[in-house]
């Protein structure tokens, strides 16, 4: 079973879309393992996208990511990064296939709504960034 981070970015809790997203998940029967709202702080904004630290955008992806709370989830599935990126469309919303979570409550490639991990290596590092391995409950 693969494990991937999910995060409801700001202007997806500002939005009130949380309960349809984790009906999502829950539809496309990942096992939901931990879930917390928080609020990042500009350090924790900046290591997370720390990859994008040199590019010109980092500063108001960072902006944008500590301007209100999010929703970290720790999801698991058998290929649970592919499916997943799959589920929330591509980056920029126009882009997104009908029926995904960004087509559907994205705005634009800034604010579009939710994070999911890249490669597996990459969500078991993001999990860990937000939850311990006790915090973590398989439904086993």
């Amino acid at each position: 079973m693969e494990r991937t981070l999910c995060i409801i970015k700001p202007d997806g809790v500002r939005n009130k879309v949380i309960g349809k997203i984790v009906s999502r998940i829950e539809d496309e029967q990942f096992t939901i393992l931990g879930m917390k709202r928080i609020r990042l702080t500009e350090a924790m904004a900046q290591d997370f996208y720390s990859i994008h630290s040199e590019r010109p955008f980092f500063g108001e992806l960072v902006d944008y990511m500590t301007s209100g709370p999010v929703v970290v989830i720790a999801l698991e599935h058998e290929s649970a990064v592919n499916h997943w990126r799959t589920v929330i469309g591509a980056t920029n919303p126009q882009d997104a296939d009908e029926g995904t979570i960004r087509k559907l409550y994205g705005k634009d490639i800034s604010e579009n709504v939710v994070h999911g991990s890249d490669s597996v290596e990459n969500g078991r590092l993001e999990i860990s960034k937000f939850f311990t391995e006790t915090e973590l409950i398989a439904q086993r």
